[in-house]
């Protein structure tokens, strides 16, 4: 899918959205990922409605949108082939730049704003079994040519499994944070602060990987490092399960996030209750949580019963 060739922006319009985004980062908590996904959705939006409008775009000139021009940017959009997903996504980003700008320049974008995004099924998230999830780690030991860089990864994906953590908030551990004592203090989107237990087994796959790293352990320092001494990126540990997975024949939703939806499935399987594993998993709403680890409905009515003291002989 190609991406129309935007009239060159305006130097007030570049700065706007300049200024929108750094707002985004700085007061949403917005990773890096979705400040780069929010600058290709507004530069696709005002590369459409420069040829919508023949000219190029303007603060000034977003006063005069309406509902039908956010139509016609939805209809162009899927007309190249954007999934209802992807469009939602891109409409919201959308909207949330008309929202601060009409509130900067004191614009009535009420009707812009009304424009409805398509709607999607939400795909269900596919956590690996305990089985799997446990050959995907024996398998990632044995898969780097260099020992202590198996070690790492092995330590990463434990603690996304033990530990419920994301990958951004595992790579983000400093050397200050090891020793892990009982729980880590980790701080995950929003700048919400969690207590995460940390099992045994997560301790001692990371006291390996240390034992064996060539780099010194340093407080400000990352933790978890790259072969060249700097901080781990992701995308390593993304690569190492897709070997490992491929190896093991598993499904390619078998990934590191896949992880921490089986940490969540699996706590909730031995019986660990919704609440607690919201507040393990850093959601802010319990409807992520019963999403997260595919509840529904049935499921949750036979916990009330059963939980319920109106219920009880």
């Amino acid at each position: 899918m190609t991406v129309p060739t935007p009239l060159a922006l305006a130097p007030a319009m570049a700065d706007a959205l300049a200024r929108w985004l750094e707002v985004e980062a700085a007061t949403r908590d917005r990773s890096r990922h979705t400040i780069t996904a929010y600058r290709a959705d507004l530069l696709t939006f005002l590369a459409f409605l420069g040829g919508h409008l023949g000219e190029a775009v303007t603060p000034k000139s977003l006063a005069r949108i309406r509902q039908t021009d956010m139509r016609a940017f939805a209809a162009a959009e899927r007309a190249r082939g954007l999934g209802p997903r992807s469009l939602a996504r891109r409409q919201s980003a959308v909207r949330s730049f008309l929202r601060w700008i009409s509130d900067r320049e004191g614009y009535d974008l009420s009707a812009a704003l009304a424009t409805r995004s398509p709607k999607y099924m939400r795909s269900l998230p596919r956590p690996l079994s305990p089985e799997q999830a446990q050959d995907a780690l024996d398998m990632v030991a044995t898969g780097h040519d260099t020992p202590w860089v198996a070690a790492r990864d092995v330590a990463v994906m434990t603690l996304l499994w033990g530990c419920g953590l994301r990958i951004s908030e595992a790579v983000g551990l400093n050397g200050s944070d090891w020793p892990f004592r009982d729980s880590l203090t980790i701080t995950g989107k929003g700048k919400r602060q969690r207590q995460v237990p940390i099992l045994p087994v997560a301790r001692d796959a990371v006291a390996a990987y240390l034992h064996d790293c060539p780099w010194q352990t340093e407080p400000d320092l990352a933790l978890f490092r790259g072969v060249r001494g700097g901080r781990l990126d992701g995308g390593q540990i993304a690569a190492s399960l897709r070997k490992a997975r491929a190896a093991l024949g598993l499904p390619p939703t078998a990934t590191p996030h896949a992880l921490r939806h089986s940490f969540a499935t699996h706590l909730l399987a031995a019986g660990g209750d919704l609440r607690t594993i919201q507040e393990l998993l850093g959601h802010a709403s319990l409807s992520t949580t019963q999403v997260y680890t595919g509840v529904d409905d049935a499921h949750l009515m036979a916990v009330y019963r059963a939980a319920h003291p109106r219920n009880r002989g």
